[in-house]
């Protein structure tokens, strides 16, 4: 995977197919403030906090109480991996 850099100015916007905008608010002191407007069904979260969320979602999935919940009612072929 590539990576499109792109240089912007305050109050200008990238846009991400037909519904996703990023749009510069403010450059102040090496930091950066970027609006987003998403869907309300696309989850949009800072990059920590989604590795976060990721690795507790495999921590969990990876959890044999998890695996016996989702195993439960499965044909007894299936349920003997678990």
């Amino acid at each position: 995977m590539g990576m499109l850099v792109l240089t912007r100015k305050c109050g200008e916007s990238i846009r991400v197919a037909d519904k996703v905008i990023f749009t510069i608010l403010e450059c102040t002191g090496g930091q950066v403030r970027v609006g987003i407007t998403a869907p309300p069904q696309l989850p949009i979260h800072r990059e920590e906090v989604y590795l976060r969320i990721r690795e507790e979602n495999l921590a969990a999935a990876s959890s044999k109480d998890t695996l016996d919940t989702l195993l439960r009612g499965a044909p007894d072929e299936l349920r003997k991996w678990g």
